[in-house]
C-alpha cells in the first residue's frame, strides 16, 4: 500500500464524496483520474484491506431495534449454526470468541417482537439457545483509522 492508497483510504473512511462521481473527486483530491482512484479501491477490496463499503444508520433513529446475540456453539455445529445466521438479513456481523460463548453476531429487525421472533426461528432450525442482549444504554463511537502519519504528505 502506497501514499496515495493510505490518501484514498483516509477520505472514503468519512468523507466518501456524495456527488454523480465519487471516484472523479476522490481522484481530483489525490491527483488521479477517475478510473485510476477506482482501480486503487477496486485492488485494495480485492487485497481485504477494504472490507465493505457502505453507509452506517443508526437504527434506532430509524425506529428499528438492534441486540447483541451469543450462543454456546459446539465445535461441530459451527458450520451449521453460522450458516443459519449468515442467511439472515438482520445480521450485520457476527465472530468466533474463545469463550462459553463462542458465537456472537448483532441483529436488526423493525421491532423488538420481530427480532426475538427471528431468534426463536434461528434457535428452532439449528438446536441452538440464543442469549438476545438488547443494549440498556447506547455509545457511539466514531473510529477512523488514519493511514497517513503527521509529515506524510
Amino acid at each position: 500500500m502506497d501514499d496515495l492508497d493510505k490518501r484514498i483510504l483516509d477520505i472514503i473512511q468519512s468523507n466518501y464524496p456524495l456527488s454523480p462521481r465519487p471516484y472523479a473527486d476522490i481522484g481530483a483530491q489525490v491527483g488521479l483520474t477517475e478510473a485510476e482512484a477506482l482501480a486503487r479501491v477496486r485492488a485494495l477490496k480485492d487485497a481485504g484491506v477494504i472490507r465493505r463499503m457502505g453507509a452506517n444508520f443508526q437504527s434506532r433513529k430509524l425506529g428499528w431495534h438492534s441486540t447483541l446475540c451469543a450462543a454456546r456453539v459446539p465445535e461441530d455445529k459451527l458450520d451449521l449454526f453460522t450458516a443459519e445466521i449468515n442467511r439472515h438479513v438482520g445480521v450485520t456481523h457476527n465472530y468466533l470468541r474463545r469463550h462459553a460463548y463462542n458465537v456472537w453476531f448483532t441483529y436488526i429487525g423493525e421491532d423488538a417482537g420481530t427480532v426475538s421472533a427471528k431468534l426463536r426461528a434461528i434457535t428452532a432450525r439449528t438446536g441452538i439457545p440464543i442469549l438476545n442482549l438488547p443494549a440498556e444504554k447506547m455509545f457511539k463511537i466514531k473510529v477512523d483509522f488514519k493511514m497517513q502519519r503527521e509529515g506524510d504528505d
